[in-house]
């Protein structure tokens, strides 16, 4: 699972522009963080939208892609649940269902005190191609 995890941070460019760090990744799964910081946040002063979203999006990425096979997401939506800021947040992705073509994935988000902040659900397309480790 190392070179699953090395790949995505090493070409992962705007998860890590955007500050998100991959901390595990095991058969189906994945688990990254964010230390929020201004730039993160929207014009209300919490977490924008889009960068939780990033933040599951990358989980859900390194998850469906763990098997080795190359997944790339048809489907992906988000509830947001409650506002993050001048936090860590964390997104642990877990894989539902993997079939030989289609996998469905849940993604929670969560902060530092374990309250979830965002539930996102996402489907892939598995592809016939092998991730180039």
């Amino acid at each position: 699972m190392d070179k699953i995890k090395n790949f995505f941070q090493q070409n992962d460019a705007f998860a890590a522009a955007c500050g998100i760090e991959l901390l595990d990744v095991g058969e189906g799964t994945a688990k990254a963080k964010l230390h929020l910081k201004k730039q993160h946040l929207n014009g209300v002063g919490v977490a924008h939208g889009g960068i939780i979203f990033t933040l599951a999006d990358f989980a859900f990425a390194a998850a469906s892609n763990s098997h080795g096979t190359i997944a790339v997401a048809i489907n992906a939506n988000i509830q947001y649940l409650t506002a993050a800021k001048d936090e860590t947040i964390y997104a642990e992705a877990k894989e539902i269902s993997c079939g030989r073509k289609i996998a469905s994935y849940n993604i929670e988000v969560t902060n530092e005190s374990k309250q979830t902040i965002a539930v996102f659900q996402g489907m892939v397309y598995r592809k016939d191609a092998q991730l180039e480790l």
